[in-house]
């Protein structure tokens, strides 16, 4: 038996669930091309049990094979966007609450610059 990576075996049930949608995917498009997994295989540069793997969801499979599975079907063009950093919701939300905490602590500075401006001019 092979040795499985930790964070393989730490993957989370949405994405090892995702991961299988995925192969079950490609394995329509495969069908839907009336190609058999041998023929299919032999395109992808792979053998057949790892066609089958990918097409099981099997997180193990190579990012390669799968962008080689995705640019059969024409759709590699999407794994550019994948990680794009104008997608990442969690970045941006990072930026937005530094930039308001910014804002915030300018307002409070100003505020205190005219707060002092004030009390020195009613000395």
């Amino acid at each position: 038996m092979p040795k499985t990576a930790r964070a393989l075996q730490q993957l989370p049930p949405a994405t090892q669930a995702t991961l299988e949608k995925l192969g079950a995917d490609l394995a329509v498009a495969r069908l839907r091309r009336k190609e058999s997994l041998k023929t299919w295989a032999s395109r992808m540069g792979v053998s057949v049990p790892t066609l089958q793997r990918l097409e099981a969801g099997d997180p193990g499979v190579g990012i390669g094979i799968v962008a080689t599975a995705l640019w059969l079907i024409q759709r590699d063009s999407e794994l550019g966007n994948l990680a794009a950093p104008e997608h990442d919701r969690g970045a941006i939300e990072m930026d937005v609450r530094e930039a308001v905490a910014l804002g915030r602590a300018r307002a409070r500075a100003a505020a205190e610059a005219r707060l002092s401006t004030e009390q020195r001019k009613g000395a």
